[in-house]
């Protein structure tokens, strides 16, 4: 179990020690990094290519440290806490769009919200199994929350509203599985925020949901 303090390391070890407990975060950050700015604009890669890399490093870190982000324990009361940080946010959202103006119906409710939690799940696998985890490792329990947060709201950049809206939404998700491990609820919980912002904000204001270079064009 992780401890509120950063474990005390030999002078000699310290910084080759740091970047081992990283080095998982940084293969992914770099290939999302290295896709969305790089690589899908100028070849045209499919968005399969970058996935199937972090997930096998999401697979290989779940192996080296036995932490599958599935504890059955933490279902239930992981499930309130998910919803509870969540549909506040998402009924914000859908009240705001409907005093702009921008609320608006799409077309196959169920089939988008299935969609999105096995992608929301996906990412939130990602950002506490590995992200969270080694970002905690590297600095303390409590401070590993946020570095981590801030770490998956840099990769939405430079969408204003995406990356305002993950490092938000982070916070409370990755303090929630700090407590309560089973990425379950934060799948639902991240899929649930995505359908609220589609029908709540037309794409000027959410461009698009797009990151990086495809933002910018």
């Amino acid at each position: 179990m992780l401890s509120g303090r950063t474990t005390r390391r030999s002078v000699g070890g310290e910084g080759w020690a740091y970047a081992e407990s990283v080095w998982f975060t940084a293969g992914i950050l770099g290939t999302i990094l290295a896709y969305t700015w790089y690589v899908e604009p100028r070849l045209h890669a499919p968005v399969a290519v970058p996935a199937a890399i972090v997930l096998a490093l999401g697979l290989i870190h779940a192996v080296r440290t036995r932490e599958s982000g599935l504890a059955s324990r933490a279902l239930v009361p992981g499930m309130r806490a998910a919803l509870w940080w969540t549909l506040p946010f998402a009924a914000a959202f859908l009240l705001v769009g409907w005093r702009i103006g921008t609320l608006h119906d799409r077309p196959d409710l169920f089939g988008n919200l299935a969609a999105l939690i096995v992608w929301g799940g996906a990412q939130q696998w990602i950002l506490q199994t590995v992200i969270l985890r080694e970002s905690q490792r590297a600095t303390t329990r409590r401070a590993g929350i946020v570095l981590a947060a801030a770490l998956f709201a840099s990769v939405h950049l430079p969408n204003p509203f995406l990356s305002a809206a993950t490092l938000v939404g982070a916070l409370g998700w990755c303090a929630i599985y700090d407590r309560y491990p089973n990425i379950l609820p934060l799948g639902l919980a991240h899929a649930l925020a995505t359908l609220a912002i589609l029908y709540a904000f037309t794409d000027p204001i959410t461009g698009r949901l797009r990151i990086g270079m495809a933002y910018l064009r």
